[in-house]
């Protein structure tokens, strides 16, 4: 087994981040198999000792379903509301699952200017630290309800990829695991390369790197692998490790905590 691998069965507190894709069908409808398995999983790691954070995209893909919607709104406006609609519907699907296997969930819902000033920054910490030693397992949104993008004002995180990165940051947790919809970083997009190859693992992001990477949004989400990078980007400052694997089988969870060799590890160590 790769001892870079071996390293992460040590990991005590866990960032896990899931893409609206993980948490939708490509016809708009919420794939409530997948959120089910998913707090399955998370649950279970919950009761072997460690400490999970889970980062959830899809309060506006949820809203989208919710109110019958084909069509993500153009306006500012309009996105906030279904936001709003949205991220009550995830909360209580969440909240049943959860409690279903045992455990109880908070809400936490993040902007900027938050962890930007640090007196809110402090207390942002100090709420996931008590969250963790009450075993409740957080679940982080943006707060896309009030969050803007404006010179004078940035509350914007923009992805939930950048954000995943931050709370591993500010909760000082040992690895962050990225589900998305493909199952690593590639040195061209396999979709369309079948020669493809998929790094096993990257220890800095270069030029070269970034370059690598298309740009990609779907009418739930936004993002693409070139957010990813620049969050594992972060967790590589912060002297941290993160991979990226695919979210079509969540119980992947447990086989990138064995040491498995699942995705691409990012990490400084070599």
């Amino acid at each position: 087994m790769n001892n870079l691998r071996e390293q992460i069965k040590k990991s005590k507190r866990i960032v896990v981040k899931v893409g609206t894709s993980t948490l939708m069908y490509s016809n708009g409808a919420i794939n409530l198999q997948q959120m089910e398995k998913l707090s399955f999983v998370l649950s279970d790691l919950r009761n072997s000792g460690k400490e999970v954070i889970l980062v959830s995209s899809g309060a506006i893909g949820v809203g989208l379903a919710r109110l019958n919607l084909t069509k993500r709104p153009v306006t500012i406006p309009e996105q906030q509301a279904i936001a709003a609609v949205g991220q009550t519907e995830l909360m209580s699907l969440y909240s049943q699952f959860f409690y279903h296997y045992g455990h109880q969930i908070g809400q936490v819902l993040l902007t900027k200017d938050v962890v930007d000033f640090p007196v809110s920054r402090q207390n942002t910490i100090n709420t996931f630290e008590q969250l963790l030693a009450k075993k409740i397992i957080p679940i982080v949104n943006e707060n896309d309800t009030v969050s803007v993008e404006e010179l004078d004002h940035l509350t914007r995180f923009g992805d939930n990829d950048t954000l995943s990165a931050i709370v591993l940051e500010l909760t000082q947790a040992d690895l962050l695991i990225m589900l998305s919809d493909i199952d690593g970083f590639y040195d061209k997009n396999p979709s369309t390369h079948p020669d493809a190859k998929r790094f096993d693992t990257i220890h800095a992001i270069s030029e070269e790197t970034l370059s690598l990477a298309g740009d990609s949004s779907t009418r739930f989400g936004t993002g693409g692998m070139i957010t990813k990078l620049h969050a594992a980007q972060i967790v590589l400052e912060a002297n941290k490790s993160m991979v990226l694997a695919d979210g079509s089988d969540v119980t992947v969870l447990f086989r990138i905590l064995e040491g498995k060799e699942e995705g691409t590890l990012f990490t400084k160590d070599v």
